[in-house]
């Protein structure tokens, strides 16, 4: 990378009253600072920090980075990397994990804003501090972290030449909207691209065979996945001499579980994740992709407070189109397509994938295929190891479209020309599984081609390399469940120890209880702060604008802690009325049950309706574009 797009790697905040100065300080960088006005949110480049007087004692903090600048309906808002730890390294590039970010307000507009404008400025404000609590985010300052290797190998001289920025996919870029400003601006030295997801290592120092080894809803999340024979702790030996890494998943559309379902018009999906396994050893560098992704057509779950909300399809007419586009462009960045859902075929599942199947008859040829596999009926809630039939439906596929495969030297020796797109309801947990397993032997194979493994040896054959493996699939899975619902994945611990346990069936369920009260009571808020953060929303002023209904009575206590306590008490009462009941007062426990029940639902429903702010009041915002 040329030295006038090299990014800063070390910074200074100079925070004063009337403006924020970010300078520089790299060693001996001489670069200029950039000046950011708290009074308008103008920036300029300039030489140096203006010196400080007796009235404009700044505050200074080390940051690692700028993610942004937002605009809300009077101020902007400017996010910033306040901490940040090393967590290993990619094609010998250091790569960060954020954790800590800073929402700066450079809103002083707001003195002069009429008195409601004021209001809703705080009220959307407050949904800023999602991006400060916003987890697993990573960057590095030196290495495109949002390309897979294939493609990383294929940019061309003046592609790697360029700043990290302008080389990002786009959908993969988590703070591609907020770093609009700083482009407009041309401030490429300072433009910090942020993606989402998880970087995972281990390490491992057994013997592998022979060989000791050292180791439009278009936002994207991008996520770098590493379980590995490599380091996992905060640095990385740089001397290793052989690893393999599992490397890269995205996401498309970020939202929360059950307010992103389907596709939109433009056929992007939501919870789009590509994960890609990175084997680097005896000089060799190797690396295979798969992604999953919800069911690409228009359909939802209106969350209802029902423990399972119907499915309903919507534009049902629109649905091939949708899907034909999704596919198309999934034809572009792979190549062929073989598409694996694993949804049920009863009930309401069946419905949905009744018509993904129905959708994909008019898609499917050379390039495109599609393959059902009841995951529950075949596999039911245990026997896991009957996904073994799967893989011997999809094997050919497998060996036909193969991985991307680099000699010592960096010539290509070999290219992956297909994907496996899998897909359950939530893309979550029968996915992960089944990802987990297609990884597996697709790292055999590619360690029997670097010459690692013998003809007939498995990951099986090595318990340590075995048991981390499981563990970092589990912990991956677990990551990308958490960001989307909320919670661990389920049957993570078929995952992680290889078969089911009764403390992983405890842990579903209790995840799933969690899920059902995020569902209801957090998600639509925080769904709201993402579609700010993403810019699928610009706060705008609308003049036929109601005034923000003030909360009073019940409805100004009706909170989380408020409703879980009477939930509790609700449901402890129910529980003793109906235990202590003898058989002449059964019918008068029993109403007193339905009594504390009935209660416990409408407390439930009156928090609800609070629950997003942009359902309470007439929108504040209009779509982007």
């Amino acid at each position: 990378m040329e030295s006038r797009n090299k990014l800063h790697s070390r910074l200074r905040l100079w925070e004063f009253p009337d403006q924020y100065v970010i300078e520089p300080a790299d060693d001996g960088s001489g670069a200029p600072c950039l000046d950011i006005s708290r009074v308008d949110a103008s920036m300029k480049l300039i030489d140096q920090v203006s010196e400080c007087k007796s009235l404009r004692v700044p505050k200074i903090h080390s940051i690692s980075g700028v993610v942004g600048m937002l605009k809300l309906l009077a101020g902007s808002y400017l996010v910033v990397v306040t901490e940040s730890e090393r967590v290993g390294s990619f094609l010998g590039h250091p790569i960060f994990k954020i954790t800590s970010l800073k929402v700066l307000p450079c809103d002083h507009s707001l003195k002069n804003s009429p008195e409601e404008q004021k209001k809703m400025e705080t009220e959307f404000s407050k949904l800023l501090s999602v991006a400060e609590k916003t987890t697993g985010l990573y960057f590095s300052y030196q290495v495109n972290l949002t390309l897979s290797s294939q493609r990383l190998h294929d940019l061309g001289a003046e592609s790697k030449s360029l700043p990290l920025w302008r080389q990002a996919e786009p959908r993969f870029l988590w703070n591609n909207y907020m770093l609009e400003v700083l482009i407009d601006n041309k401030l490429d030295q300072f433009l910090l691209p942020v993606i989402q997801g998880n970087i995972l290592f281990i390490s491992c120092f057994t013997p592998l065979s022979s060989i000791y080894s050292t180791k439009k809803m278009h936002s994207e999340k991008r996520y770098i996945f590493h379980p590995a024979i490599f380091a996992c702790t905060s640095s990385v030996s740089s001397s290793s001499s052989s690893r393999v890494t599992i490397q890269k998943s995205g996401k498309v559309s970020i939202g929360t579980r059950m307010w992103r379902r389907g596709a939109d018009l433009d056929g992007y999906v939501a919870n789009f994740v590509e994960t890609e396994q990175i084997v680097q050893m005896n000089g060799y560098s190797s690396s295979f992709v798969q992604v999953r992704g919800s069911m690409p057509f228009m359909w939802e779950q209106i969350v209802d407070l029902t423990y399972k909300p119907k499915f309903e399809i919507v534009q049902p007419e629109e649905a091939t189109h949708i899907a034909e586009r999704h596919f198309l462009d999934l034809r572009k960045k792979y190549g062929s397509v073989l598409a694996v859902d694993l949804v049920n075929k009863h009930g309401g599942e069946g419905r949905l994938s009744e018509k993904f199947a129905s959708i994909m008859q008019h898609i499917t040829g050379d390039e495109i295929r599609y393959l059902h596999f009841d995951f529950h009926r075949i596999c039911g809630h245990i026997h896991f190891e009957r996904l073994s039939i799967l893989y011997e439906q999809i094997e050919g596929f497998l060996e036909q479209n193969g991985y991307f495969l680099v000699n010592e030297k960096g010539d290509k020796m070999k290219e992956q020309l297909g994907v496996v797109r899998s897909n359950c309801i939530d893309c979550l947990d029968r996915t992960n599984v089944t990802q987990s397993m297609i990884g597996r032997k697709m790292l055999e194979l590619q360690l029997k081609r670097i010459g690692v493994f013998g003809a007939e040896e498995t990951i099986s054959s090595h318990l340590n390399f075995d048991e981390r493996y499981k563990i970092l699939w589990a912990n991956h899975g677990d990551d990308v469940s958490i960001q989307y619902s909320g919670t661990p994945a389920l049957k993570g611990d078929f995952v992680r120890y290889g078969h089911r346990t009764t403390q992983g069936v405890l842990k579903d369920g209790w995840s799933s209880l969690v899920r059902y009260y995020l569902n209801n009571f957090a998600d639509g808020t925080k769904q709201d702060a993402i579609d700010l953060l993403q810019g699928h929303y610009i706060v705008a002023m609308s003049r036929d604008m109601a005034p923000v209904p003030q909360k009073g009575g019940l409805e100004a206590v009706a909170n989380f802690p408020t409703a879980l306590a009477v939930v509790l008490i609700s449901f402890w009462f129910a529980t003793m009325s109906l235990k202590q009941a003898g058989s002449d007062y059964k019918h008068k426990h029993l109403f007193f049950s339905l009594l504390w029940t009935g209660i416990c639902v409408g407390v439930a429903a009156l928090v609800r309706a609070n629950g997003r702010i942009f359902c309470n009041r007439p929108r504040l915002h209009k779509p982007r574009g």
